[in-house]
């Protein structure tokens, strides 16, 4: 918690009236704020802790407040190669533009660099956006930790650690599950997976989903290699999985790009898909089709998914009320690969 100068007592926050009001951190900053959709006998319980603890409002809220800004942001903290090489994320700013056409708010965009938190954290609290829109998190990142006590904010998929946020997501593990069950139903015995990075709940989620469907069938759940979600950490993935010296028979892939990977491996090595070894990816994206076989994979709904998460947005920034987490039905999508 932070200290005041003087040393003497902690300075007020938005968690204390929070906790002296029995409501949540976003409540609270709506009433800061004079969002008009907050009960009006909850708002006064909200004024009266504000007196209580002697709270003032952060400076950017009122800035927020008062300047009513038009623009939203998309926060990726990831590198700027591997935003312009993954098709997720053009898919996500796809959803999000479709969705933003229809209302008075633009969109911008923030590649966010971790080495330098405080300076995206600066632009979101600058009093020029409305609200931003979060994607490809990782466990650590701190460029957009607690902001929603400040402005409105949406994930894409289930943050770690910021379990009051709003975030919209699909059931990764059950739909992890129902892939790595087809390459059971298709006789294949020895199944490997590549996993994705362990700091992202899409990467953990997707391995817990092929270990249950595994434990399901009794069968051995030994072979996992890990990547980055990147077509070259799927190439270097197979490779390692195929030197274990264990036997591999099927792969359930966490994403479509690092699946084209380890299919360039399989067949340099002169194994043929899916006759020797089965493959079925995760995200129905563009590496799915431009593969020979094409490949066998789960549907993921990713421009819906941006759509969805604009709608929250806006509603957030407008005061309407709206569910925290939305999630969006994913489908198995049969190809030729298995």
């Amino acid at each position: 918690m932070k200290q005041d100068t003087s040393g003497s007592r902690p300075t007020p926050t938005l968690e204390m009236v929070a906790a002296l009001a029995g409501v949540s951190r976003a409540t609270v900053s709506r009433v800061v704020n004079d969002v008009p959709s907050v009960d009006e006998d909850i708002a006064a319980k909200v004024r009266q802790a504000i007196l209580a603890v002697n709270y003032t409002p952060n400076r950017a809220a009122r800035s927020l407040a008062s300047r009513r800004p038009n623009s939203v942001t998309l926060i990726v903290p990831e590198s700027t190669s591997k935003v312009f090489a993954d098709p997720f994320f053009a898919s996500v700013v796809q959803g999000v533009a479709l969705y933003l056409a229809d209302t008075d708010y633009t969109l911008n965009m923030v590649i966010a660099s971790e080495a330098k938190p405080e300076k995206t954290r600066a632009f979101l609290l600058g009093g020029n956006v409305a609200g931003a829109l979060v994607v490809s998190h990782h466990a650590g990142d701190r460029s957009w930790t607690h902001l929603s006590d400040y402005i409105p904010m949406v994930f894409a998929g289930r943050p770690l650690g910021e379990s009051a946020s709003y975030y919209v997501d699909v059931d990764n593990e059950a739909a992890a599950a129902g892939a790595t069950r087809l390459l059971i139903e298709s006789g294949r015995t020895n199944i490997a997976t590549i996993a994705g990075p362990q700091d992202m709940p899409p990467g953990i989620d997707r391995v817990n989903g092929w270990r249950a469907a595994m434990a399901e069938a009794g069968l051995d759940d030994s072979r996992v290699e890990y990547g980055d979600f990147t077509l070259a950490s799927g190439a270097k993935a197979m490779r390692r999985l195929l030197g274990s010296g264990k036997p591999v028979d099927g792969v359930f892939v966490a994403n479509d790009q690092m699946a084209a990977g380890a299919y360039t491996v399989l067949q340099e090595r002169g194994l043929r898909i899916p006759q020797d070894v089965a493959v079925v990816g995760f995200d129905d994206d563009s590496f799915a089709t431009s593969v020979n076989p094409q490949l066998t994979t789960v549907h993921h709904p990713i421009i819906e998914m941006g759509k969805k998460m604009a709608e929250i947005l806006v509603d957030l920034i407008e005061g309407k009320d709206t569910a925290r987490v939305t999630q969006i039905p994913t489908s198995l999508v049969i190809r030729e690969s298995v």
